[in-house]
This record gives structure tokens, C-alpha cells and sequence, in this order.
């Protein structure tokens, strides 16, 4: 088994290449290593140390190091973590977690709307955030502002506002008028 890694906007995160499939469906997004307890993968990949939180999306799992932390100390432990989760033939999620989809419902007038968000994030700006280990899913939707959750390498990015901001915001104001601003939210 050959494991690739890739960089992210993020310097405190990894992206990590197994070869294989990681989710069928979805993402899981373990920020504290008491989260983490729900996946064996996950479980495996903070015991190794220095590592600050998990995230799982299809074909990779991102990793985001402690401040404190050099990679080359704790990059060879993770890819041995990795490869002796996928040799052992152990499931990656733990029975009792659930895989999310993303975006959280909403209920309201502004249903169309929210519609319209949802789609332009999964075709224009998930498939590009996911390129780079992370995952933005829609929060909610009021008075013009829209909320979003941002995971994996995106949660603590040096250039995630500026994404937010320039980006997304200027998209969805483009595509949808009644959008204002885009703030992030805390999970």
C-alpha cells in the first residue's frame, strides 16, 4: 500500500492519500480526539500524538497537527497508522456514527433560496474545497446572511475568510441576489 500526501492552504494540515475509498458517502469530521473515539481509523490516527483533529471525506482523510508539532515528526507515525488501519481490514466508522451529508435542514419561507444555495455549494464550491482536504456545508440562511460550517482543512485556515469572502460570497451573490454577506460558524 502506497499512501500520498498532499499540502492544503492550511500549513497545520495534511491531506492523506490512501488509494482507496475512505467514505462511500459523505464526510466525518472528528475535531477532538474524544470524537475521534467513534472511528477506529480516527482512534488509531490521534494515538499516534501531536494531532489536533481528523476528517474523512471520500478518497482521503486530512490531518490537522498541533501548534507545537512539526510534520516530520509525527507525518511517519500517521502514514503507519493509516496503513495498519487498512491491513487489519478493521471498518473505518465505528457502529453507532453517522456519516453526514453535509448540510443541515431548514425550515421557512426562504426554502427556495436555501435550495439554490445547497446546489451551487455542491456543484461550485464543495468539489473545489474537497481538492484541498476540506469540506463547507450550509448552516442556515437569515436575513440575507448566510451561514456556513467549515471542516478539515478549511476549519483554522490562514486563508479560509478570504475563500469565504472573495469566493463563495461573491458567487452565491452573483447567482442569488437576496444573499448579503457569508459568515463561518463553529460546529
Amino acid at each position: 500500500m502506497f499512501i500520498q500526501t498532499e499540502s492544503t492552504p492550511n500549513p497545520a494540515t495534511l491531506k492523506f492519500l490512501p488509494g482507496q475509498s475512505v467514505l462511500e458517502v459523505g464526510t466525518a469530521d472528528f475535531p477532538t480526539i474524544e470524537a475521534g473515539q467513534a472511528s477506529p481509523l480516527a482512534k488509531r490516527i490521534f494515538a499516534t500524538g501531536g494531532v489536533n483533529g481528523v476528517f474523512f471525506g471520500n478518497d482521503f482523510v486530512t490531518v490537522t497537527k498541533a501548534d507545537d508539532v512539526e510534520w516530520d515528526h509525527i507525518k511517519p507515525g500517521i502514514l503507519g497508522a493509516i496503513m495498519e488501519h487498512y491491513q487489519s481490514g478493521a471498518s473505518v466508522m465505528g457502529a453507532d456514527h453517522e456519516v453526514t451529508s453535509g448540510h443541515a435542514e431548514h425550515t421557512g419561507d426562504d426554502g427556495e433560496i436555501v435550495g439554490q444555495i445547497k446546489e451551487l455549494l455542491d456543484t461550485r464550491v464543495r468539489p473545489a474545497v474537497a481538492q484541498d482536504g476540506g469540506d463547507i456545508t450550509f448552516h442556515g440562511f437569515e436575513r440575507g446572511i448566510v451561514y456556513l460550517h467549515m471542516q478539515g482543512a478549511c476549519a483554522g485556515c490562514p486563508s479560509s475568510t478570504l475563500t469565504l469572502k472573495m469566493g463563495i460570497e461573491n458567487l452565491l451573490r452573483h447567482y442569488i441576489p437576496e444573499v448579503i454577506e457569508v459568515r463561518p460558524v463553529a460546529a
